[in-house]
């Protein structure tokens, strides 16, 4: 099936993710397109990766991410970074995960939500990680709980009403993608955003070329868009 472009009609979007990096490694690109355009873009992290270095304690590491993801969420260009502390490595599709996200969209009210593959495998052969699953199926369910305001009604008592302006999820990195964003002039945002994560490359095995991986990547995405780089999406109508 052809890769459709992402429609870009639309002002607000909120990015949800489990971890610091993990919209660096494709959506960013995307993101600073989006922003360069006009367009309002705010991240939400449900954990701040603490177990994501082995050589640095919990503690440590959370303090490490937490500014790495903010530096990099400032190369294209967004300013607002929420992090809702919950435990790295140990995500579950839970009821308190569920009101968070809602709370969440409540708060930003966005048009659409961006975050990265919650499949089992992002291919043949390439186990995705836990808590991705975990957030994008969450996030899911979150979409319908924004908009009910019989579901966590303590959300309405926070001032939250339901919001019903959710047009549809984009999840980057998807095995099952069928759109894509031409990310041309954009993908040199995409690589200085993801170099930001210092501290977490430098502690991934072997010897990882973080601008190899992210060009390589769009030029496939771009064989398949029909342009010379993109990054693609897996869209859910919401």
């Amino acid at each position: 099936m052809a890769l459709l472009p992402l429609p870009e009609d639309w002002d607000r979007a909120l990015a949800v993710v489990a971890h610091p990096d993990d919209l660096e490694f494709g959506a960013s690109s995307a993101v600073a397109r989006w922003t360069a355009a006009g367009k309002t873009v705010a991240y939400v992290l449900a954990t701040r990766g603490e177990a994501g270095i082995d050589s640095l304690d919990p503690e440590q590491c959370a303090v490490v991410r937490s500014a790495e993801q903010c530096a990099s969420a400032q190369v294209v260009s967004i300013q607002d970074v929420t992090f809702l502390d919950y435990r790295d490595g140990v995500l579950t599709h839970s009821l308190e995960l569920r009101r968070d996200l809602a709370r969440a969209i409540r708060s930003h009210r966005p048009d659409i939500l961006v975050s990265i593959n919650h499949h089992s495998t992002f291919g043949p052969g390439s186990l995705n990680h836990a808590d991705h699953r975990a957030l994008g199926g969450a996030l899911l369910d979150a979409t319908r709980d924004a908009a009910n305001r019989w579901v966590f009604p303590e959300l309405v008592a926070e001032g939250l009403e339901p919001w019903h302006g959710l047009r549809f999820a984009a999840f980057n990195a998807s095995p099952m993608a069928d759109h894509f964003v031409d990310v041309t002039d954009f993908l040199h945002k995409g690589i200085a955003s993801l170099a930001e994560h210092r501290v977490y490359l430098e502690n991934l095995d072997g010897d990882f070329d973080l601008v190899q991986f992210l060009r390589s990547n769009a030029e496939q995405a771009g064989i398949e868009a029909g342009v010379p780089l993109a990054v693609t999406f897996e869209v859910v109508n919401l």
